[in-house]
């Protein structure tokens, strides 16, 4: 039996440190949009260049978009696309799953 491709496709992406997480946070935002300064201070253990490198790996996949905000001082803000929220959306059930099947340690909830 072959492995679906479109599902191997989606959980390469998936599959990579930091991904699911963004995806799941920025759904999260008023607007699934939010500063790089405050999606740092909320992810308190990916270092600045990875969440860097995360939200433009995102972006090449088109399920985040970079977008300037004309204020002073210029910020910049990263929003779902369409096509990210979707996927946020495709993750609520895994979401469920994982509440209703595993154990966090202590550690692994400090992190939320």
């Amino acid at each position: 039996m072959e492995i679906c491709p479109y599902l191997e496709e989606t959980f390469k992406i998936l599959g990579r440190s930091w991904n699911g997480l963004l995806i799941n946070y920025l759904s999260r935002c008023e607007d699934h949009a939010a500063h790089f300064s405050d999606i740092k201070r909320d992810l308190k253990s990916i270092t600045p260049r990875a969440l860097s490198l995360k939200l433009a790996e995102l972006a090449e996949w088109d399920l985040v978009e970079k977008t300037v905000v004309t204020t002073t001082p210029l910020s910049i803000k990263y929003v779902l696309t369409p096509k990210g929220y979707a996927l946020s959306q495709a993750m609520i059930p895994i979401e469920q799953w994982a509440q209703e099947n595993l154990e966090l340690t202590e550690e692994a909830g400090s992190h939320s």
